[in-house]
């Protein structure tokens, strides 16, 4: 794609869709460049004052232990958004790559596939996830592996009725009576034809796993201190939310658009907005 033609997409979105690109492109950056800007570091005690509202020292105030909210936000910010697009890259390449299995391979493998996912789905994210952190642990390459496979049998179940219907169809059947692979098939005559469909899947899962991701750290089985991610900053101050204070208004704020803002834009790419 050009640049010329990405500007024209872009123009060529609606409103909430351009509010919802401006959202994602500023958590984005956030997440990239927000650690190397905190005014301090992430865990200093900087105020005398806890629960202190905005200032021209601390922009965003100071939280429950005296600490920098702002700095705070830039490094769970980072947090959030690099586990979530991690899980989700990985139960997005797990499930699709299970769903085109099962479509171009034999039935008895389709109906196994198919039968242990609907096993798997059949569990509530929350309750699977909550047990398997419980289990294992919640570090970071264990939490991200663990959110990522409670969302692979949704991915899997929409790939796999895309990759089934296109399988009927004469360009498939063309390609396989020519001799080629189910591998050939499978990657480059199905998957091409699935991808709009199915970057719209992911942009759901996406604020899915941030949601789990956040629900997990506000119960206390996410990250784990030094680390925060956003529901992190909002359970530690939770105690000042009958003042309303910034260190929790601030952090649930970030959740909420940065999940909003991807709805926004999926919603707008869906209706033909970017193509």
């Amino acid at each position: 794609m050009t640049r010329q033609t990405f500007f024209r997409h872009v123009l060529a979105l609606p409103l909430s869709g351009k509010i919802g690109l401006a959202l994602v492109c500023f958590w984005i950056v956030a997440a990239l460049v927000g650690p190397l800007i905190a005014p301090y570091p992430p865990g200093a005690f900087v105020s005398e004052e806890v629960f202190a509202g905005a200032s021209s020292r601390f922009w965003l105030g100071s939280d429950f232990l005296g600490r920098d909210v702002l700095s705070r936000l830039l490094v769970g910010g980072r947090f959030t958004v690099g586990l979530s697009l991690m899980a989700v890259a990985i139960a997005a390449t797990i499930g699709t790559g299970l769903a085109l299995t099962a479509a171009v391979g034999p039935r008895w493998l389709d109906e196994l596939l198919s039968r242990a996912m609907d096993t798997l789905i059949s569990i509530p994210s929350k309750i699977f996830a909550l047990v398997l952190v419980a289990a294992f642990g919640s570090s970071l390459v264990l939490l991200t592996l663990i959110v990522a496979i409670t969302y692979v049998p949704g991915n899997f179940r929409i790939a796999r009725s895309l990759a089934v219907g296109l399988a009927q169809l004469d360009y498939v059947e063309v390609a396989r009576a020519r001799g080629e692979g189910r591998l050939h098939i499978a990657l480059v005559e199905m998957l091409p034809n699935m991808i709009r469909t199915l970057f719209a899947d992911i942009g759901l899962r996406f604020v899915f796993i941030v949601l789990l991701l956040s629900g997990l750290s506000f119960l206390g089985l996410g990250l784990q201190p030094p680390d925060a991610d956003l529901g992190s900053l909002v359970r530690e101050n939770v105690s000042g939310l009958a003042e309303g204070a910034l260190a929790i208004l601030v952090p649930a704020t970030a959740i909420a658009t940065l999940t909003v803002g991807v709805n926004l834009l999926i919603d707008a790419a869906t209706q033909g907005g970017v193509k």
